[in-house]
């Protein structure tokens, strides 16, 4: 991932759309700094498939919502990101969805999956973790590939706090998504 920042520039949404197209390249902003990350390697897009599929399998069962696999989430002009997984009721994806099928804000749940690099780790750690935190979502994900483990935080006083660090052993399970339960080691399996 190279972070594209220079004293005073910040990177807009339109700014992508003159971006040479590639599907091996994805291009994210935050707060107006551009983010170039190469395609993500096949073992995080497969843990990215069976979080996806374990949430589609509760949607279906529920119907409450439904998850979506890399979205495209413009939450304004400076704030443009595309997360791993994520989840959202039908009431508020009615309301957040423009006509291209972009999210417009911020989902209830999202996921992402770390990459290698500390660039990226830094990103999803930090950068996203307060994005998502200042737009109101109520819980966010950090899948390490690496460790094995999954750091769930919750919205507690305004903000995203971590609730907890699951490892293979646990149980995944959230207040958002009543009966859903998955036992961390399969997403790593």
């Amino acid at each position: 991932m190279v972070s594209q920042s220079a004293a005073g520039v910040r990177w807009t949404t339109r700014d992508l759309e003159v971006m040479p197209q590639n599907e091996w390249i994805t291009y994210e902003i935050i707060d107006g700094e551009l983010f170039v990350t190469r395609s993500p390697h096949r073992r995080h897009q497969r843990i990215a498939g069976k979080i996806f599929s374990a949430l589609d399998a509760w949607s279906e069962q529920s119907g409450l919502g439904e998850p979506i696999l890399s979205p495209g989430v413009i939450l304004s002009d400076a704030d443009n990101v595309i997360p791993d997984v994520v989840w959202v009721t039908k009431e508020r994806l009615a309301v957040i969805e423009d006509e291209a099928g972009h999210l417009t804000g911020v989902p209830e749940l999202l996921v992402e999956v770390l990459s290698s690099g500390s660039q990226n780790i830094s990103r999803d750690r930090e950068a996203k973790l307060k994005l998502y935190s200042v737009r109101g979502a109520r819980e966010y994900w950090i899948v390490d590939r690496f460790s094995k483990q999954i750091e769930v935080y919750r919205r507690e006083n305004a903000q995203l706090v971590l609730a907890t660090t699951l490892t293979a052993e646990d149980l995944l399970s959230s207040s958002l998504l009543p009966g859903f339960r998955c036992q961390v080691s399969q997403f790593f399996s």
